[in-house]
């Protein structure tokens, strides 16, 4: 039986290797390996590919995956004091690759950056700067850590059936969900903040939050591979 072919958004990020110092595309390597653990062949999308609908013809399912914040133009509002980081040729393809997959029912999972891909791809708007909501700073607490928390999912929703009541996740953000668009909200953190949303009309269409490939946990990426494997 032929394995689905799952799809990992990349970054493009200068990089060192033995003698070498050159940009690269890249991704952390827990993506691939949740991926592959629940039963997938990945290949590997790079920012600034430019026909969406040719390269999702390709894949069976699609993983957004993290990285710097979508810049705030995007959903019609001003850069604030903490949005840093921008990648346009990111937000170029990846809001075409989330708008593409959602009209073509391609199973998709958005990880953090890839879940607020989403949500504007759907229409929606990001908090740009969520410790100021909240007053901590426990989803994030320092660049490049990891913060842990849980996530309540609402009964009923696609991410409760995969999750259960409740999950313990590790977060690396610190922007949020303002409004989810189009999507569906289906699980807050045990501050209140959005963490999930999703599309229940289609076959999968789930975002989260945190970031699940880095748990021993690939209960999400096997829901994706699952509706990946079936017949279109």
């Amino acid at each position: 039986m032929t394995r689905p072919v799952i799809g990992i958004t990349a970054y493009r990020e200068a990089a060192r290797w033995g003698a070498w110092d050159v940009d690269a595309v890249l991704v952390p390597d827990a993506y691939v390996r949740a991926v592959e653990a629940a039963g997938a062949l990945t290949v590997l999308i790079p920012p600034g590919s430019s026909d969406a609908v040719e390269v999702l013809a390709l894949l069976d399912g699609l993983v957004l995956a993290g990285g710097a914040d979508v810049d705030p133009e995007r959903y019609g509002a001003s850069v604030e004091e903490h949005t840093a980081g921008l990648r346009p040729d990111r937000d170029d393809s990846e809001l075409a690759l989330a708008q593409v997959a959602a009209d073509s029912s391609l199973p998709t999972l958005g990880i953090c950056r890839g879940m607020q891909v989403m949500v504007v791809a759907a229409g929606g708007r990001l908090h740009q700067h969520v410790p100021d909501l909240v007053g901590h700073e426990g989803h994030r607490p320092a660049p490049g850590t990891y913060g842990e928390h849980g996530v309540d999912l609402t009964p009923g929703s696609r991410a409760h059936d995969i999750l259960g009541d409740h999950v313990l996740v590790s977060s690396s953000h610190h922007q949020g969900v303002e409004d989810a668009g189009r999507l569906t909200i289906s699980g807050h953190a045990d501050d209140g903040t959005v963490e999930t949303v999703e599309d229940p009309t289609k076959p999968f269409s789930v975002g989260v939050l945190w970031h699940p490939e880095v748990r021993d946990d690939v209960r999400l990426f096997e829901a994706l591979v699952e509706a990946a494997a079936r017949p279109s």
